[in-house]
């Protein structure tokens, strides 16, 4: 048996960069500390990261690919905006 790398796919990259901002709102623990913190720039950096992803990559990906992006963006600019204005996390850790 060999021990190959398991490839990155685009969701999960995708995915990993959504569980970041996550953390940086608020909503996820961090992974390092434990502690949930907000650092809304750099949740913000996140959020653009995965919409200059979204522009692109638009026309290249599955419709499956599109969507989770799409929804991921929708999601985390909501939760964004909540954030901003002091609302309590969407996900309780």
């Amino acid at each position: 048996m060999t021990d190959q790398p398991v490839g990155v796919s685009f969701s999960t990259f995708v995915m990993s960069l959504a569980t970041t901002a996550a953390v940086h709102v608020g909503d996820i623990p961090d992974p390092a500390s434990g502690q949930p913190h907000t650092d809304l720039e750099a949740a913000g950096h996140m959020i653009d990261i995965l919409a200059m992803l979204q522009d692109k990559t638009r026309g290249n990906l599955t419709d499956d690919e599109a969507q989770l992006v799409q929804q991921l963006l929708y999601e985390l600019r909501l939760r964004f905006v909540e954030a901003r204005k002091g609302a309590s996390r969407i996900i309780t850790p």
